[in-house]
């Protein structure tokens, strides 16, 4: 697990001692509101490009309404294609919760 970390770490360019430290990456996310409250799994346009929203997504904002989901780029297929594609990835369910810390 920490060699995970440790190399998604290391491809966002922030190290594991920079997080030890208390510095954050910067993350976007998205909520169940701000998509909508969409119903159905799918490829929806946004402003910020397409999102693709699976049935596991929308179990996870029915049973945890205030959760907020990491959005992922991934490539667009075809090249030519207009706009960027997201999908949905880790999801935090208590985003406005203050920070878990141990003493």
């Amino acid at each position: 697990m920490r060699d995970q970390l440790l190399y998604v770490c290391a491809l966002g360019r922030t190290t594991f001692a920079d997080l030890r430290s208390g510095d954050r990456m910067a993350v976007n996310k998205i909520t169940w509101d701000r998509v909508g409250r969409v119903t159905e799994p799918g490829r929806y346009m946004y402003t910020f490009g397409w999102l693709t929203i699976t049935a596991g997504d929308l179990a996870i904002w029915q049973q945890y309404p205030q959760a907020a989901f990491t959005l992922l780029a991934q490539p667009s297929e075809p090249p030519e294609a207009v706009g960027e594609e997201f999908h949905l990835g880790a999801f935090d369910i208590a985003p406005d919760a203050p920070p878990f810390t141990t003493h």
